[in-house]
């Protein structure tokens, strides 16, 4: 079943499903009646559907529900979460768009509910005291920087680098102080405590700019192949460090991006010079759920394309971070770590090994850490995604202490 209408953007599914509901009360109320009759639940977009027209006995009366307003808003409706005498609606209008609604399945008003709210609906439906402790896990994406416009538009999808770059040039004009934000962040840039890039000599974009323009000038006048060690300590005297890139050609083509920057900003070549950065060299992996391994988890509870699709993404990260990182004529070793759960009682399988070379590749593991119990042991059986919420916090309390562990005992230094 798929409706085929649709509404303005403008519309409000809390302001116009009521109405939609009061002209098909009765029917809407068996409905949800259906809903309500097993009691707490999760309830995903087939099942929906399928009560939906188990609640209609008429032909005539069931094709016009549901190819009309309510039907649209039940086929777009990802999954809801049954509370009763509550249910909860995540609804997907379009891509991007999401609103949550609850109904109240006696009178079947309908309410206008936050993110937060349909998450703490959930949340109660697996573990209630949990979801009521003040303290519990609580991950705001939202606070990593409240100045920054957020991506609105389903056109917008896959352009967030773009939007970035346009973003962050509006923000910088030919004044010396507003480029001084962009000179701060150069001078964090370092590995393991050595500088890249840029060093503490170039205190003022005046100074930036004329570093930029004297090492062009010279690298333009090498032969395109020839290595950064040849020049480095050239560079070094106009306070520029390694991380420009591997030959004279690549350097130049960076500078260049960057001088262009502070000289009229624009997003493209925003976007030419950041995609050139020295500012990634680890990356963690979250996946927790199933059986991850590398043979014999297939099939598994919880256990299927995505332990094959992560693997498949390790592997290509890697290489992509081998390559960039040669191009910016750096000599570190990139780290990649996927980190999941170790279950001691493993079936069979690797998943109770803590440490696992990924196959195919140099430089990432999978790094396996236990859930821990109430009383500190560790939880020795597999856990079904939907039980896991309860040992989520202090598992990443023990994961964050195990990366830095990690980390600290796979040091590999910068030459």
């Amino acid at each position: 079943m798929a409706s085929k209408l649709s509404f303005k953007r403008m519309d409000s599914i809390a302001e116009t499903m009521p109405d939609a509901l009061q002209q098909s009360r009765y029917q809407m109320k068996r409905c949800f009646q259906r809903y309500v009759s097993k009691g707490r639940r999760l309830l995903k977009n087939q099942q929906l559907v399928e009560e939906l027209e188990k609640s209609l006995d008429d032909k005539a009366e069931k094709e016009k529900l549901v190819e009309g307003f309510l039907g649209y808003i039940i086929c777009s409706t990802q999954e809801a979460v049954v509370l009763p005498p509550f249910v909860a609606f995540a609804v997907r209008m379009n891509p991007g768009i999401w609103e949550y609604v609850k109904v109240h399945s006696d009178d079947l008003s309908v309410e206008g509910i936050t993110p937060s709210e349909y998450l703490k609906f959930k949340e109660t439906l697996y573990d209630e005291k949990w979801a009521k402790d003040d303290n519990s896990l609580e991950v705001d994406f939202g606070a990593l920087d409240l100045s920054t416009p957020h991506l609105t538009l389903p056109s917008s999808i896959g352009n967030g680098m773009q939007f970035v770059s346009k973003f962050m040039s509006s923000k910088l004009n030919d004044k010396p102080e507003s480029m001084k934000p962009l000179l701060d962040y150069l001078l964090t840039l370092n590995y393991r405590g050595e500088k890249l890039m840029v060093n503490d000599t170039i205190d003022s974009v005046d100074k930036l700019q004329t570093a930029l323009l004297l090492a062009e000038v010279f690298v333009s006048g090498l032969p395109k192949f020839t290595p950064y060690l040849k020049f480095e300590q050239r560079f070094q005297e106009w306070g520029l460090e390694k991380g420009w890139g591997e030959n004279a050609e690549r350097c130049k083509e960076t500078l260049n991006f960057l001088s262009e920057v502070l000289q009229a900003p624009d997003p493209i070549n925003m976007e030419k010079f950041f995609s050139r950065v020295p500012s990634i060299f680890n990356i963690v992996v979250f996946s927790i759920h199933g059986y991850f391994g590398q043979e014999k988890v297939l099939g598994l509870p919880d256990t299927g394309g995505q332990v094959v699709y992560i693997l498949d993404q390790v592997r290509s990260m890697e290489e992509e971070l081998v390559q960039r990182i040669k191009q910016q004529g750096l000599h570190i070793t990139p780290k990649i770590l996927v980190l999941t759960r170790l279950i001691p009682d493993s079936k069979g399988t690797k998943c109770n090994v803590e440490l696992e070379p990924v196959e195919n590749t140099k430089y990432s593991q999978i790094l396996r850490v236990p859930f821990k119990t109430e009383d500190g042991k560790d939880l020795r059986q597999w856990v079904s995604r939907f039980d896991i919420y309860p040992y989520l916090e202090r598992y990443t309390q023990v994961c964050q202490l195990r990366i830095i562990n990690y980390q600290h005992s796979h040091v590999s230094d910068i030459q």
